[in-house]
């Protein structure tokens, strides 16, 4: 599977609030592609979700220095 159907796959999971699922999805992306931040934030905000605060902070920040610019890390 592409990362962007992954992707896909874990934003509908994480709109739908199969927040754990999501993670898997995201984290499979991610396996492909460590250097992308969106990806890092889609991991972040699926951590988030499921309260998992600590690792969701990592993940931002690892979005935030591979692009310091990354206008969605919040």
């Amino acid at each position: 599977m592409e990362i962007k159907d992954l992707v896909l796959k874990g934003r509908n999971f994480l709109e739908s609030g199969n927040f754990e699922v999501a993670l898997g999805y995201f984290e499979q992306a991610l396996l492909l592609n460590q250097n992308d931040p969106e990806l890092w934030n889609f991991k972040a905000v699926a951590l988030r979700s499921l309260g998992r605060y600590e690792e969701a902070l990592e993940c931002f920040n690892k979005s935030l220095e591979i692009d310091p610019r990354d206008k969605h890390a919040s």
